[in-house]
């Protein structure tokens, strides 16, 4: 490993959008971690993902929440946060981003803080900023998994994983308040169960709720297997919407379980099918099959080393990078029938089926 990164013991870790871009930081993080035996890391992170993340991630000491401003749909900044970055005395930060982001804004507030180890990927030079920096070869040269591209990150100052996996660590209370939920609603955790998750941050991502109706009375009148949906409270009025217009039966978890409670219900299901969202990665991280609903928004966020199946329909607009669909037509979802994401159910549920379940 580099000598100065080599004595580096506490490390900040920059990752400032979603819970699944974190998610996707794992490996990389636990790769920083098995270099040094006395390192301790802490994570930046935006303030609706460092409210919940840190009992399920053990490798952190802490995660500190920043609504940075130049991520999107952040809100108002901390104006103390370079202070507080100062006060905490990292020896190093190693700063995470896709390759649609710079690193720059945040090597900017690792540097105002006084922290002298600063790593990113970069697109131009960015002199004093980082005191080490990989020129960015994405997208032109390459177009890397969002996991790889970490891990190749922190590689660059000698850092290597033993795993790659994903990592989230289920609590036991969390695993118990979902079971009782489930049996609460009528669900026999005996058997095994499907999770279904309609929603998504960003409308492009979501398949259509018409679509989901017809695939839940597919799933109902082919599969002897409970049907579970999730989402958060936001998402509530989506679900409603759609088993409103269902004639399966299906039991719905929106707005009532913490992240916890839902990586739980993930952990616990025989089979997630999903749009391109969190809990993909969480699935991931937690071994469990997933069905994934890929709209073509970004190519990089592909289910990482589990048992999938990815649908999309190919398009000219593919890879928009886009929250809301701009040719209208939605098609790389749309355009997937629920009679073939029915058979990628069947063929991964025949595939995985001496698997130990899950709870």
């Amino acid at each position: 490993m580099n000598a100065a990164w080599a004595r580096a013991e506490r490390l900040l870790l920059v990752r400032l959008d979603n819970l699944g871009d974190v998610l996707m930081c794992t490996p990389a993080m636990r790769a920083l971690q098995a270099a040094h035996p006395r390192r301790r890391l802490s994570l930046l992170a935006a303030p609706p993902v460092a409210a919940t993340l840190a009992p399920h991630l053990p490798e952190l000491e802490r995660v500190l929440p920043y609504a940075a401003p130049w991520v999107k749909g952040s809100g108002k900044p901390d104006p103390e946060i370079v202070a507080r970055l100062r006060h905490a005395g990292f020896d190093g930060a190693i700063i995470f981003t896709c390759y649609s982001q710079s690193a720059l804004p945040a090597a900017l507030l690792c540097h105002q803080a006084g922290i002298p180890l600063r790593l990113a990927h970069c697109r131009e030079n960015p002199y004093g900023l980082l005191s080490d920096w990989i020129p960015d070869p994405e997208p032109g040269q390459t177009i890397r998994h969002e996991v790889r591209r970490q891990l190749d990150l922190v590689a660059h100052i000698g850092a290597r994983a033993d795993s790659e996996q994903l990592h989230f660590q289920v609590l036991a209370g969390d695993r118990a308040r979902l079971l009782r939920r489930l049996t609460q609603a009528g669900v026999d955790i005996g058997r095994p169960w499907l999770l279904l998750h309609p929603g998504a941050s960003a409308a492009a991502r979501r398949y259509p709720a018409e679509l989901w109706r017809r695939l839940i009375d597919l799933l109902g009148r082919t599969l002897d297997m409970p049907l579970v949906l999730s989402g958060s409270a936001e998402e509530q009025p989506l679900l409603d919407s759609i088993l409103a217009g269902v004639d399966t039966p299906a039991i719905s978890l929106g707005g009532k379980c913490s992240l916890g409670e839902w990586a739980a219900a993930i952990a616990a299901a025989r089979l997630l099918i999903s749009n391109n969202s969190a809990p993909v990665h969480l699935a991931a991280a937690l071994g469990t099959p997933v069905v994934d609903l890929y709209a073509l928004t970004n190519p990089q966020h592909t289910p990482w080393q589990v048992p999938s199946r990815v649908l999309f329909e190919p398009t000219a607009c593919a890879y928009c990078y886009r929250s809301e669909c701009p040719q209208g037509h939605q098609r790389c979802l749309a355009g997937v029938s629920p009679e073939r994401v029915l058979a990628a159910v069947r063929s991964l549920l025949e595939e995985t089926l001496s698997a130990s379940p899950h709870c």
